[in-house]
């Protein structure tokens, strides 16, 4: 065989009169004159920044928007200054503590399509870690985005390159490192900034009681933000979706009493959809200052009977009336403190009814509930709620989607609600009413399709106060709802003092980001020796052609002899 391998060398050469350095360059020239080959192409998809803002000057979530760095997962021992891949379902803290530690250059958190799939105990330690990871210092960019095959693909391969560098042989780390394909991560924003003029409206409506302006008022509040670790995946369905639900089906209801002179009642109702109330309730806080402070008249100043905060009252079978102060008896808020335990025990005794007093912690940063608000005015206010604790991670969580509002719990909830509010402004106990009677019946019966339909409008969107200003279509929609049935409904703004601002939001929320195909860095230095040594051989051969030529003769002579 190497007789016949000598021959055929040789008549190529003389027969075509090819100079050997001919053959040492056919590969460069087959690369040169061949097509190049396709690239693929980057996969782009949505990706949503964790929070950023200040509120009373404390700094809160990602300080940072941009990334281009290399994929990896937790699994790769060096993490420093990569991108760290994490799937919601195998998501845990310390783990993310552990990328943090390293001086990952950023995170990507892959939440699965459908939240209702992920299993309740990852749901639960999830919630239970966002105000942790809110609360950590972060510099670097964190980001979340919903899964798709494309990305669980890319999430799959860093994982098994990142996997593979624990592998016990040098020399296999070194050639899977050269061979495997990895994925740079670019964000096409820019860095964020503080945005200076940003407005938290609110919407106030009213219905004025038979007799004038003169009498006692029953305030009826809800803040209609929701708050999430990442702004635009905080859908807020039972915090405080549920709350907005029932404000509006009250001014539902009580319009229809109202307009009637035999069922007008001698109370005005003022009803406020809040914002900024996962932002210690500032909506709240600015419009008392405008109405308590700033103005010579307002149903807030002349006799505020009682203010009936609602939050997260879709779910349970529990109901609980948060207080600062425990009502005097006599009053009207002792009133109707009394009718709810009437109301539950006559007709809803499967629900557990109880009151739970907190004093106002001022040494706090946040408030517990929004009744605090109130109640630092010295206005008696109460905050119902099916939570027990103002500490539950459900009201501050991205988990809170529609599918945990319990739509008969809700219905319920409204109807225990409105059945009290309704006894007391009419006084119906001290008129011998029975305990078991029942207001809100046939044509008045509260309307649990319309409460479904409301709550798939607000949890079909995020409401993030950060996302919402007063040309919103929420917003916009929200009024005109609160307008049929109430009077003198308008919005009211808070801006945030340019000299010492209460609260700072940052833009860049919301980014696209690319994943690009890349080879390592280590396949283009091997790539550059062999480049190297392939032109070092050609060189030789080219220098040394007549001797290579004679070694070839002899070796061909050598073998016919043989």
């Amino acid at each position: 065989m190497l007789e016949e391998a000598g021959e055929v060398l040789e008549s190529v050469l003389k027969a075509s009169c090819l100079p050997l350095s001919f053959l040492l360059f056919v590969p460069a020239v087959l690369l040169l004159l061949g097509p190049p080959p396709a690239a693929e192409a980057a996969h782009e998809f949505t990706v949503y920044r964790m929070q950023q803002y200040e509120l009373g000057g404390q700094p809160y979530g990602t300080r940072s928007a941009v990334l281009n760095t290399e994929a990896r997962t937790v699994e790769a021992d060096v993490l420093s200054r990569r991108c760290v891949m994490m799937r919601l379902v195998d998501f845990s803290y310390e783990q993310y503590q552990k990328a943090l530690r390293q001086s990952a250059g950023a995170v990507v958190i892959i939440l699965p399509r459908s939240i209702s799939s992920v299993p309740q105990d990852v749901v639960r330690q999830f919630m239970e870690i966002e105000p942790e990871m809110l609360a950590m210092e972060t510099i670097v960019p964190v980001y979340f985005a919903v899964e798709d095959e494309e990305l669980l693909s890319i999430y799959e391969q860093t994982r098994a390159a990142s996997a593979s560098q624990g592998s016990a042989s040098a020399a296999e780390v070194l050639l899977h490192t050269a061979t495997a394909n990895g994925f740079q991560m670019v964000t096409s924003g820019a860095q964020s900034k503080a945005i200076n003029d940003w407005l938290i409206p609110s919407v106030e409506g009213r219905l004025t009681g038979l007799g004038g302006e003169d009498l006692p008022t029953v305030v009826i509040v809800a803040h209609y933000d929701s708050f999430g670790v990442a702004p635009w995946l905080s859908h807020g369905a039972d915090s405080n979706g549920s709350g907005i639900s029932v404000l509006l089906e009250l001014a539902r209801l009580f319009s229809r009493l109202y307009t009637y002179r035999r069922t007008h009642a001698g109370y005005n109702l003022l009803f406020f959809a809040s914002g900024g109330g996962k932002f210690n309730y500032q909506g709240t806080k600015r419009w008392l200052e405008d109405n308590l402070d700033h103005t010579d008249s307002s149903l807030l100043q002349d006799n505020v009977a009682f203010v009936l905060c609602l939050d997260t009252l879709g779910r349970g079978n529990s109901l609980h009336l948060h207080v600062s102060k425990p009502p005097k008896e006599g009053t009207l808020q002792h009133a109707f403190l009394r009718e709810l335990e009437l109301v539950v025990a006559s007709q809803f005794p499967e629900v557990k009814f109880s009151m739970v007093h907190k004093k106002i912690n001022l040494a706090e940063d946040m408030l517990a509930w929004e009744h605090e608000r109130f109640a630092i005015r010295r206005l008696p206010a109460f905050t119902i709620s099916h939570l027990e604790s103002h500490r539950d991670s459900l009201r501050n969580s991205i988990m809170d989607r529609r599918a945990r509002v319990d739509t008969k719990a809700l219905t319920r909830n409204t109807r225990i609600i409105a059945e009290a509010l309704t006894r007391v402004i009419y006084n119906l106990t001290d008129k011998g009413a029975p305990a078991d009677l029942q207001i809100f019946t046939d044509q008045m019966q509260i309307q649990q399709e319309q409460l479904e339909s409301v709550m798939d409008w607000l949890s079909s969107q995020p409401r993030a106060a950060q996302l919402i200003d007063k040309d919103s279509t929420f917003l916009s929609t929200l009024e005109y709802y609160m307008g049929r049935y109430l009077k003198d409904v308008k919005q009211h703004h808070v801006k945030a003092d340019k000299r010492d601002p209460e609260f700072v939001f940052y833009d860049q929320l919301k980014q696209v980001m690319n994943a690009y195909r890349v080879k390592p860095a280590i396949f283009d230095l091997l790539l550059a020796v062999c480049i190297a040594a392939y032109l070092g051989v050609a060189y030789v051969a080219v220098q040394h052609f007549g001797l290579l030529y004679k070694m070839i003769q002899r070796l061909s002579l050598k073998t016919k002899q043989q």
